[in-house]
């Protein structure tokens, strides 16, 4: 062997410094068990997808979806008695989901037919005279205005069981026929309840029914000075004082007297009038509360929803001679026009506005109120079978003088642009 060094052999590739090592031999990892670890990695991509599109269908449903990309137009209101409507979460989602917005200030009707409309899209006074005199007043100044009437409220006299029935022994009142159920609705004589603004609930026996009251049996309002059912009220009043026939400059002084009896021997008003006549001592604070029928339906239903009965110790006096709540959306600009049209038109709105109570104006008997009360488990009010006297109300300088011989001097006048705080049963 010679002590001279190999060659190495140029023919080999090169490869790793180091030693080499033998190949391991081994099982081949089968091509499924690859995709399977690919499809374990790939799962949590797969389930926030599956996630995400179940999110989307959900917004979709909620009518949400992709809204910040959407144009949402804000109109801006001044509103009375319906100032609760835009405040509800299923009006908000509705209207969002046609592009609009709603921002209102709440004030009295007067104040919405005599103040400033600067700044705003559309009002929404609570009656025909309000919303005349806005109209009347656009005309003047050559600015537009269009009228949209979505429903009514009637104007009702909210109590409790026993003075009802108090009113009742001495034919005052009379309850309604119904085929079952809990006795909720009666009918009110208006002269012969007004005949009695002057005596005490006590004098009528009322603690036979289990109520102690020495208060005189008067309805009460909120300020008539801020609320369309208080102005309301004092319009049936006047109306029913009156022999039936509207008020009017030249009955005012004659019926001043007895107006104030009614309004001046009720105490100070309340602006949470619906609030008290709810509250465990409604029956003292309130025994005869001016609301609007909506206010109590909504009442009795959520009542029903949480107890799953109705609340049979309040109920309800409809007077014989009928006073409608009209309330009008007028839009002061074509952009507003959509929100009026969608009010009376738009089946999602309509049927939220039942269920809210209301009295929808393009239906012509009212069953859809009926058909969701039953549908709750309410009692229904009886359908009319016969045309009541419908109250007009007089125009607001009327309005306005009989107020002035009640409180003994005019309301205060309106800062333009100035809303008061909410009050219940505008």
């Amino acid at each position: 062997m010679s002590g001279t060094t190999p060659e190495p052999d140029t023919n080999v590739p090169p490869g790793p410094s180091g030693p080499v090592e033998e190949p391991v031999l081994g099982p081949r990892v089968p091509r499924m068990r690859t995709r399977r670890r690919r499809l374990v990695r790939a799962l949590p991509f797969l389930m926030a997808l599956v996630l995400a599109g179940a999110g989307l269908h959900q917004l979709q449903h909620a009518g949400k979806l992709l809204l910040p990309f959407e144009s949402v137009t804000t109109l801006r209101g001044r509103l009375a008695s319906v100032g609760d409507l835009f405040k509800d979460p299923q009006i908000v989602r509705i209207l969002r989901k046609n592009g609009l917005k709603v921002e209102i200030t709440s004030a009295g009707s007067r104040e919405v037919a005599t103040g400033s409309l600067n700044g705003l899209d559309f009002v929404f006074p609570s009656g025909q005279p309000a919303a005349d005199l806005i109209y009347v007043r656009r005309q003047e100044e050559g600015l537009y205005s269009k009228d949209f009437h979505p429903f009514d409220s009637p104007l009702v006299l909210a109590t409790f069981a026993p003075y009802a029935k108090a009113l009742t022994a001495i034919h005052a009142a009379e309850p309604e026929k119904v085929p079952a159920g809990p006795q909720l609705y009666y009918t009110v004589d208006m002269a012969r309840f007004l005949a009695l603004r002057n005596t005490k609930w006590n004098s009528l026996d009322v603690q036979k029914y289990g109520f102690r009251n020495d208060n005189k049996v008067l309805a009460q309002t909120s300020d008539i000075c801020e609320s369309n059912s208080a102005d309301s009220y004092l319009s049936l009043a006047a109306f029913t004082l009156n022999n039936d026939s509207v008020l009017s400059k030249q009955t005012v002084p004659s019926l001043a007297p007895a107006m104030k009896q009614v309004f001046g021997g009720q105490g100070a008003p309340s602006d949470g009038l619906y609030s008290s006549y709810v509250s465990s001592n409604g029956s003292r604070q309130s025994p005869v509360a001016v609301l609007y029928e909506h206010q109590f339906l909504t009442y009795q239903t959520a009542y029903r929803a949480a107890h799953g009965h109705v609340d049979t110790q309040r109920v309800l006096l409809y007077p014989k001679t009928q006073l409608l709540s009209e309330p009008h959306y007028i839009a002061l600009n074509h952009q507003a026009d959509r929100l009026g049209e969608l009010l009376e038109g738009d089946p999602e709105l309509l049927r939220r506005e039942t269920e809210l109570g209301y009295q929808l104006h393009s239906s012509e008997d009212g069953h859809e109120l009926r058909d969701y009360l039953r549908s709750q488990g309410v009692p229904a009010p009886q359908e009319d079978t016969v045309d009541r006297t419908k109250v007009t109300l007089p125009d607001l300088s009327v309005l306005e003088a009989m107020i002035t011989k009640i409180k003994g001097r005019p309301c205060p006048a309106h800062v333009p642009g100035h809303t008061t705080s909410p009050s219940e049963g505008r």
